[in-house]
C-alpha cells in the first residue's frame, strides 16, 4: 500500500499546489510509472474543479484529470494509476465519496492493486477510520461518518497549538481532549502544516514515516495519556501494523 497523507496543499514558503512535498510526490509517481493522476475533488467548494487539476498538473508536471470528467467514476477509480483527494470541506467530500459509491472501489485499488493514494486536508481525513477529527464545518447534511479507513488511526490536519490571546473558545488541544474523552479507546494522530504520513510497502511488510518540511513534530492524543510531541514514526509504528521507516 502506497499512501501520502498530507496536513496541507499549500505553504507561504512554497509555491505551488503540494509545492512544499514536490519532492516525496514525485519520487512516489516515478516509482509507481504513473503516467497520468486522477484527481477526486469533491471537497473542493468554492474554485473550479478543472482549474484544481490544472494546478496539480502544473505543479507536479503530470497529466491529471478530475473525476467529474468521467460518465462512471467507478470506473474512473478502476482505472486509475494514482489516486489524489484535494483538500477542502471533508463533510462534502465523505458525502459524495458515499453517494457516489467510491468508498469500496477506492479501498480495493489502494490495497489490492497498490495504486497510490495522496491526500492532503479533506483528502487525509478521508483516509482514517472516520471524519469525527476534522476541522471542517457540517456544510451539507451528511451524517455519514465511516470514511476509507486505509490508514488506521484518526488525523487532525492543520493541527495548530498556538493559543490566541482574547478567544474564548476551546483550543484544537482541548477538542481533541474531548473527542479522547468520548473515544477513550482511539488515537489522533495531529499532523501540523507542512507535515506528512508516508506508508509503503507489500501488506505485512509496509513501513511509515512521517517528514515535516518545517522541520517540526507531531502529537498523538489519547485518553488518559500525557500528549507528546514526536519526531520520527516509531510512535505510530506501536499502535499500527506498519514497521518504523528510514
Amino acid at each position: 500500500m502506497e499512501l501520502l497523507l498530507l496536513s496541507n496543499g499549500k505553504t507561504t514558503e512554497h509555491p505551488g499546489l503540494l509545492g512544499w512535498a514536490r519532492d516525496r510526490v514525485q519520487t512516489l509517481l516515478a516509482r509507481k510509472q504513473v503516467k497520468r493522476i486522477l484527481l477526486i475533488p469533491y471537497a473542493v467548494i468554492r474554485s473550479d474543479w478543472d482549474a484544481r487539476a490544472q494546478d496539480l498538473a502544473e505543479s507536479l508536471g503530470v497529466e491529471t484529470i478530475s473525476i467529474h470528467q468521467f460518465d462512471d467514476p467507478v470506473d474512473a477509480i478502476q482505472q486509475a494509476e494514482a489516486i489524489f483527494i484535494s483538500g477542502g470541506n471533508t463533510w462534502r467530500l465523505n458525502q459524495l465519496l458515499h453517494e457516489y459509491g467510491l468508498v469500496v472501489p477506492i479501498q480495493r485499488a489502494v490495497r489490492e492493486r497498490g495504486v497510490p493514494y495522496v491526500g492532503w486536508s479533506a483528502g487525509c481525513n478521508v483516509a482514517t477510520p472516520s471524519i469525527r477529527t476534522t476541522n471542517d464545518m457540517p456544510v451539507c447534511s451528511a451524517a455519514v461518518l465511516p470514511a476509507l479507513g486505509l490508514f488506521p488511526l484518526q488525523i487532525n490536519p492543520h493541527y495548530l497549538d498556538a493559543s490566541i490571546s482574547g478567544h474564548m473558545g476551546e483550543t484544537r488541544d482541548e477538542r481533541l481532549a474531548e473527542f479522547c474523552a468520548i473515544n477513550p479507546s482511539e488515537s489522533v494522530v495531529a499532523l501540523r502544516e507542512a507535515s506528512l504520513l508516508q506508508i509503503s510497502g507489500e501488506s505485512r511488510g509496509e513501513t511509515i514515516e512521517y517528514w515535516s518540511a518545517r522541520g517540526e513534530g507531531f502529537k498523538i492524543f489519547k485518553h488518559g495519556e500525557t500528549t507528546r510531541e514526536y519526531e520520527d514514526a516509531r510512535p505510530l509504528a506501536a499502535l499500527t501494523p506498519f514497521q518504523p521507516g528510514d
